[in-house]
């Protein structure tokens, strides 16, 4: 009976010791998180009466709307930021192409970073889906991370008070972090 205890008890032990030998703690200094973030950016639906001002009679050729992004101007995350993905899905049922400006501004409304793509045309009975990837990285991470806003400008060539359809925007933003 006591043969298997004593069996037993040595190796039991011999695995706790052998947990700890050889063990380098300081290689616990070298290790490096690589979280991915993924949010959502901007939404929105442009109804194609916003390109013209029936009141005045008057083509309005651009819109524009701005949206905090508080995320990516942190220090920590400044620190941590190796690499930004920004992916815009856009739907186009309006019969005109599109120039989209997407702007990052600091605080003082300084354009830090910019960006640009085309939209193509639609219809109502055949929207065109158009994405548009845009990866940041190297020295453009330190410009986009000293903004905390984006000002997207839509431009339509032309416009008229029969013009019709809508222009729909979903993105999202992947954050490549090192944390170290």
């Amino acid at each position: 009976m006591k043969y298997p205890q004593i069996l037993l008890v040595i190796f039991l032990s011999s695995i706790v010791t052998s947990c700890f030998q050889n063990t380098d703690f300081d290689q616990a200094n070298d290790v490096v998180i690589t979280p991915v973030v993924e949010l959502d950016l901007i939404y929105f639906d442009i109804d194609a009466s916003q390109f013209y001002d029936v009141e005045t009679n008057t083509p309005n050729l651009v819109v524009r709307d701005t949206t905090a992004i508080e995320f990516i101007d942190g220090n920590d995350i400044r620190d941590a930021l190796v690499r930004a993905e920004f992916l815009f899905d856009f739907t186009n049922s309006i019969p005109s192409n599109f120039s989209v400006n997407f702007d990052f501004l600091n605080t003082n409304n300084e354009v830090r970073y910019s960006s640009f793509t085309q939209v193509n045309a639609g219809s109502a009975s055949l929207p065109v889906e158009t994405i548009y990837i845009d990866n940041v990285e190297n020295e453009e991470i330190e410009n986009l991370t000293s903004s905390n806003k984006v000002v997207i400008s839509v431009t339509i060539p032309s416009s008229s008070s029969s013009l019709f359809g809508t222009l729909n925007l979903k993105s999202k933003a992947t954050y490549y972090l090192e944390i170290d």
